[in-house]
Parts: structure tokens; C-alpha cells; sequence
């Protein structure tokens, strides 16, 4: 079988916002008049379980919130969780744009089941991406090189051909491992002229 020619995307930080980012569980922790400290030596505590699949978000509130007896129904908290994402600035546009090149457009991120499957949904994210490689899954996390072999695996993708994109710096570098071109997302202007220069013009 002849390998293929693939495209790569993060999703937050390139379309969307980095969806439980530190912003995010500042804004939301404020929102429910908790200590961000305290909070935050708990999500810390427990993140990488979350984000890997071996934590749902019922567990990952339970640790973070419900341990405290709050005031409120903990599921509250967690519906806030999900609802601060917003698209960035031409991040849905530019998704879409790649959606129309004549390869296959997956996605390489790090997010918790519960907010993947919201972002999918409430974003439309499954009519612009063919699949999704996401850590919540796929129980690894970027920039671990087992996630990378994976995804490269599973789509029979040759990286020589392939290109991966990423806001990240150490996430293109471990893609640039496995022989994959790159591209820094920095804006999607810069990213359309990035993917002009390899030709793959949108």
C-alpha cells in the first residue's frame, strides 16, 4: 500500500481556544468564588490522568471541586468547564479551507474526553476533519512519541509528505523526530502562507 499524504492539525490553539488552558480554569474557578491555588494544585494533581483517558470528567470533579463540599452542584462547574471554549480568530475558516484539500485532514491534540466530544458537537468539528487523534483516546499526550507513531501508523501516512501543525514548539519538534514537515501556527494567515511555500495552496 502506498503510504499517503496526510495534514496534521492541533485543534487547541489553531481553530480553537486551548479549551481548560490556565485562562480557562481562572475564569471559571473565579465564576464559582473558589481558591484558584488550591484548585490548581489539585487539577495539577490529577490532569495528566484526565487528559490520557484515565480520569472522566465526573472523577476529574470530584478531585478537583467535590472534595471541598461546594455550594453549588459540582456538575455546574463542569458544564462551565465546557462551555469556555470559543473559536480563535479565522480558526474555524482555516480548518475549513484545509478541509478542502485533496488529502485526508486529521486532528493531532491534547484534550479530556468530556471536552473533545463537546468541542466536536458544539463546533461542528466532525464536517472538517476526517478523524481524530486525540490524548483523551488514545491514553498518550503530545508531545510523547508514542502518539505521534500512532497516528503516522494508523493513517498508513508518510511523513515525509505529511505535515503537522501546531502552536506548539516542542510538539513540532517531536514531529520533526518522526520526519514530519511542520508549521508554527502563529496566525492563519501565516499558516495558509506556511502551507503555500510546501505547496498545498488553500
Amino acid at each position: 500500500m502506498t503510504a499517503s499524504q496526510v495534514i496534521f492539525c492541533d485543534v487547541g490553539g489553531v481553530v480553537l481556544t486551548n479549551g481548560w488552558d490556565t485562562a480557562a480554569r481562572k475564569q471559571v474557578v473565579a465564576e464559582f468564588q473558589l481558591d484558584f491555588e488550591e484548585f490548581e494544585e489539585r487539577h495539577q494533581f490529577v490532569v495528566h490522568r484526565f487528559e490520557t483517558g484515565r480520569l472522566d470528567l465526573g472523577g476529574y470533579l470530584a478531585q478537583t471541586v467535590g472534595s471541598r463540599d461546594p455550594d453549588f452542584p459540582v456538575s455546574e462547574f463542569g458544564e462551565a468547564m465546557l462551555s469556555v471554549s470559543r473559536p480563535l480568530d479565522g480558526g474555524l475558516e482555516l480548518a475549513t479551507e484545509l478541509a478542502t484539500l485533496d488529502m485526508p485532514v486529521v486532528t493531532l491534540n491534547n484534550e479530556s474526553r468530556a471536552l473533545h466530544n463537546h468541542r466536536v458537537v458544539h463546533f461542528g468539528l466532525d464536517d472538517l476533519f476526517d478523524a481524530f487523534f486525540t490524548s483523551g483516546y488514545l491514553g498518550v499526550k503530545k508531545p510523547d512519541d508514542a502518539i505521534y507513531r500512532m497516528a503516522l501508523d494508523v493513517m498508513a501516512a508518510d511523513p515525509g509528505r505529511s505535515v503537522f501543525i501546531d502552536d506548539r514548539r516542542i510538539n513540532l519538534e517531536a514531529a520533526a523526530a518522526h520526519g514530519m514537515r511542520t508549521i508554527h501556527h502563529t496566525s492563519p494567515e501565516e499558516t495558509r502562507a506556511a502551507l503555500a511555500s510546501l505547496g498545498l495552496a488553500i
